[in-house]
């Protein structure tokens, strides 16, 4: 792999992302796709009402733009980008029911649930019979690969869904998910670069394409990601690290996104067992604003604790 295959990505998705982004946001505005914020979150969140949604278009835009240019010599790069575009439909079209249809709740859950079940079906069917991935993943801290055997799909779906819903959860602050991701990305990026695997050309677009959209989605931010964005880079942060034979780094790397989905049901669970709650509200960001800390600190706080999760990764390995 060339230089040119590890830079020029990102180059390009960042260039793409930032020039599609003000002509994408005032398009989002004039169709009045704008964030419905609900009554019972936090409070200061109110203004952001009416802040262009579904800019996840931006983000995948981007990145199938930049992948199409090296999809031909990097073949491992399919697998990555079809549960990236799968889980990101199905995060546009709960964006839309949402938006467009005025159903706050989006999707209902089966359905949000049974179209994630076909991305992760077709998904583990390309995987096992496609390439030469295999069953095996590396145990962190070990150095050993260990074969899954009948396990490999169960835990697949496990892995698929829960990092989905976890990357959903934590977009939640102006410029959270995609800074956590983007330093997601970037660990995959150096991994894929290091092992020669041949997925470094979609990781590296998509840490090009999150910088560009970082641009418009830091505090206060131009535009959100929506479920289009947050639901994609779920996808693409899981089946990265299948390609890659490294699901359980998942934990590690994006230690975030479980400590956001377990949050969800630790209070929900409590709640309706004792009627009390143990945060003062779920996912666990939005504790820590209402405990007042600003939504910038809670950013660079959970960016960090990725960013050092990230260095743990690499000693994992």
């Amino acid at each position: 792999m060339s230089k040119n295959d590890i830079i020029l990505p990102v180059l390009i998705a960042f260039g793409i992302s930032v020039v599609l982004s003000p002509i994408v946001i005032p398009f989002l505005k004039k169709l009045k796709f704008g964030q419905f914020v609900r009554d019972d979150g936090p409070e200061s969140h109110l203004k952001k009402s009416g802040t262009p949604t579904m800019g996840g278009l931006i983000i995948l835009l981007s990145i199938v733009i930049t992948s199409l240019f090296y999809i031909k010599d990097y073949p491992q790069i399919v697998p990555v980008l079809f549960a990236t575009l799968g889980f990101g439909f199905i995060g546009f079209l709960d964006d839309y029911i949402k938006v467009v249809m005025k159903r706050s709740m989006g999707l209902r859950a089966w359905q949000k649930l049974l179209g994630q079940f076909i991305i992760t079906a077709v998904f583990a069917y390309y995987v096992y019979n496609h390439t030469d991935i295999g069953t095996k993943m590396l145990i962190p801290f070990t150095g050993k690969m260990v074969d899954t055997g009948w396990l490999y799909f169960p835990l697949m779906f496990f892995v698929m869904l829960g990092t989905t819903n976890g990357s959903n959860f934590t977009d939640g602050l102006d410029g959270l998910a995609s800074s956590v991701t983007v330093l997601i990305a970037t660990f995959f990026s150096i991994v894929a670069i290091a092992f020669g695997s041949g997925v470094a050309p979609i990781t590296c677009a998509t840490v090009g394409s999150l910088l560009g959209f970082l641009v418009f989605n830091v505090y206060p931010a131009r535009v959100f990601m929506g479920d289009t964005g947050s639901l994609a880079l779920g996808g693409f942060v899981a089946s990265t690290a299948y390609v890659l034979k490294m699901p359980l780094m998942i934990v590690i790397v994006a230690f975030i996104y479980l400590a956001e989905v377990c949050s969800v049901i630790i209070q929900v669970g409590y709640f309706k067992k004792t009627g009390k709650r143990v945060f003062k509200m779920a996912p666990i960001h939005h504790h820590f604003e209402l405990s007042g800390w600003p939504e910038t600190k809670v950013v660079a706080i959970f960016s960090i604790v990725t960013a050092i999760l990230c260095l743990v990764g690499f000693l994992a390995i």
